[in-house]
């Protein structure tokens, strides 16, 4: 028998708890959804049950300081997966909640098929980010090289379709959706990510988008 998910809930707002603990009951009826209303229970309880599958962590709450409360979870409960809810869309925002040790941000703007997609995305070890949050304006996005977090030379050792992998990457999308954009298996995505990561020598997908968030690609990919 396959087991269950456990998932917990914090948010201060009880309306926002109810609509997320329905979302996850759509896709997994057999769910234990916990629900709590600061970060002090959420990390008590997590202390108490570190078996959570995933704890969905509201921004705002009381307790939480920003992402100070996200930081003494991942410090406290370092195996399980927090991915971050708010209403906040700030693109640099979500980067740093992820940097700072997130599975993922929702944003409370989402539709519910993209809530449930994105709490499956996380459920199955991969990290999710709002694709269109993640989308800089080109005031943003036409940089100079020497303002990025690559250079251009390192850029230069990628082929064009790890430079179009690359630039999904950014956008927050997961190998499957970029395999789905791209018409290539998504097998040859997870080959393309190794790559990307071994050329521009960095150990993670996260370092990576932060890296090259703010990268103006068509000037690569044109070349």
């Amino acid at each position: 028998m396959i087991a269950r998910y456990k998932l917990l809930i914090a948010d201060d707002h009880p309306l926002v708890r109810e609509a997320m603990a329905r979302v996850i009951r759509e896709a997994y009826s057999d769910a234990e959804v916990i629900e709590v209303e600061d970060f002090d229970e959420a990390l008590a309880y997590a202390q108490q049950d570190p078996d959570l599958d995933l704890i969905l962590l509201d921004l705002n709450m009381p307790g939480m300081n920003g992402l100070t409360g996200l930081l003494h979870l991942r410090n406290e409960q370092p195996t399980i997966p927090v991915v971050i809810v708010s209403a906040e869309e700030d693109k640099q925002i979500i980067l740093q909640a992820v940097s700072c040790g997130a599975a993922g941000f929702i944003t409370k703007s989402l539709p519910r098929d993209q809530m449930r997609h994105a709490i499956a995305q996380v459920l199955e070890g991969n990290i999710f980010l709002p694709a269109d949050a993640m989308r800089a304006p080109d005031s943003i996005r036409k940089r100079r090289h020497q303002d990025q977090g690559f250079t251009a030379e390192q850029l230069r050792l990628l082929t064009r379709k790890q430079l179009q992998v690359l630039e999904h990457m950014t956008r927050g999308e997961s190998n499957k959706m970029i395999a789905y954009h791209l018409n290539i298996a998504e097998t040859t995505v997870k080959a393309h990510v190794s790559a990307i990561l071994r050329k521009l020598g960095v150990t993670s997908r996260v370092q990576a988008i932060l890296s090259a968030n703010d990268i103006d690609f068509s000037q690569f990919l044109n070349r």
